[in-house]
């Protein structure tokens, strides 16, 4: 994508030019945030790099103050961290590189390490995630100790765990456990007063805390003239989301998805600016239109209906394809669950078992999953 001589101005050189005028303004900076006890300091506004497919915009965002750029093994089938390597390799020193993963084993966690590192082009990541554990039993002991091993090896800096679901259960167990540097979890306006509590009492501790899933499912890609646009695309909600989240001083960094520059822009904008009073407005609007669609994985509902689907992740991964535009990552994870329950058709059922409290309609969102993904 060609870059604007305005997007130059304002993300390259920190100035914005003024709409028909030869004077330039100053623009507001980026802010950063100490991650808890690891003394890295990260910028608020960070690179969720899974959507990302163009490395100049990460390149664009390393060279205008961003320094936080989370990737994963799975990413685009290990194409992602290959690219962000690539990105990033003459910025490595000023920048923070979290990846992810999700092991069984301590062997195949430790074969995992080696190919990111060889993926990225570096020889250690700041943070490694064992990614999307949902209960204090999925931190299991060897998992914890490859991390461990990792670290002393000098290829790690910090443990992570990274969590989609049950956060306001599993993120206190880490604390507890004291295994744990850096967590990153789903935060967003759609969760209530208990995720607040816990990541506030999580950092309180030294734990640092990195938020994803701000956007509440995205739905930012649905431009005009897509399926989804009239129904849950609102002008400026995504940056107002962004907002929240980074409002709370207890989340050292946020992680959108950015796809190309038009969307660092928008984001670079919202937490320079920082929270609005009609930002509660534009949200509480958003709220409305998402609620049936969107699963904030409260685990209110226990998660798992009478025939064994586990309908937050289904629903996560409908939001994969319908609001990040993620189309195969959506059908990836779909995928992989056992043939048994990817068989199972909710309208087989007289009603559905589980309730969702905040009204998402849990059926017609797992129907859409199968229509989407079988």
């Amino acid at each position: 994508m060609a870059l604007n001589a305005s997007r130059r101005g304002f993300l390259g050189a920190g100035l914005s030019l003024m709409a028909g005028s030869q004077a330039a303004a100053q623009a507001p900076e980026m802010k950063y945030r100490t991650l808890g006890n690891t003394g890295l300091k990260v910028s608020v506004l960070g690179f969720g790099c899974m959507t990302t497919s163009d490395p100049t915009v990460i390149e664009m965002a390393a060279d205008s103050g961003v320094t936080y750029f989370d990737t994963a093994r799975g990413y685009q089938n290990g194409n992602n961290e290959r690219m962000v390597g690539a990105a990033l390799k003459s910025r490595r020193k000023n920048v923070v590189i979290s990846s992810k993963s999700r092991p069984s084993s301590y062997a195949q966690a430790m074969e995992h390490l080696e190919t990111t590192l060889r993926e990225l082009q570096t020889d250690h990541i700041d943070i490694w995630y064992l990614h999307a554990l949902s209960s204090p039993d999925d931190a299991r002991d060897e998992l914890l100790d490859a991390q461990e091993e990792a670290r002393r090896q000098g290829k790690i800096r910090f443990r992570g765990v990274s969590t989609h679901s049950n956060m306001t259960t599993l993120i206190p167990a880490l604390v507890e456990k004291g295994r744990t540097d850096v967590v990153l979890t789903s935060y967003n306006f759609t969760m209530d007063a208990a995720m607040d509590q816990a990541i506030e009492k999580a950092a309180a501790k030294g734990m640092g805390i990195v938020a994803m899933k701000v956007m509440a499912g995205g739905f930012r890609t649905n431009r005009p003239g897509t399926p989804m646009h009239e129904k849950i695309t609102r002008e400026g909600a995504m940056a107002s989301a962004l907002k929240w989240a980074v409002r709370n001083p207890s989340v050292h960094t946020a992680i959108p998805g950015i796809m190309d520059l038009d969307q660092l822009d928008e984001n670079f904008k919202a937490v320079a600016t920082g929270w609005k009073d009609a930002d509660k407005v534009v949200l509480a609007a958003q709220l409305k239109s998402i609620r049936p669609l969107y699963c904030s994985m409260c685990n209110k509902c226990g998660g798992v209906c009478e025939k064994g689907l586990p309908v937050s992740d289904i629903i996560r991964y409908v939001s994969y394809a319908e609001g990040y535009g993620e189309f195969q990552l959506g059908m990836e994870n779909y995928r992989s669950l056992p043939a048994e329950l990817r068989e199972v058709n909710c309208e087989d059922c007289a009603g559905c078992s589980v309730a969702c409290p905040n009204g998402v309609m849990v059926a017609q969102r797992v129907n859409r999953a199968r229509e989407l993904f079988a």
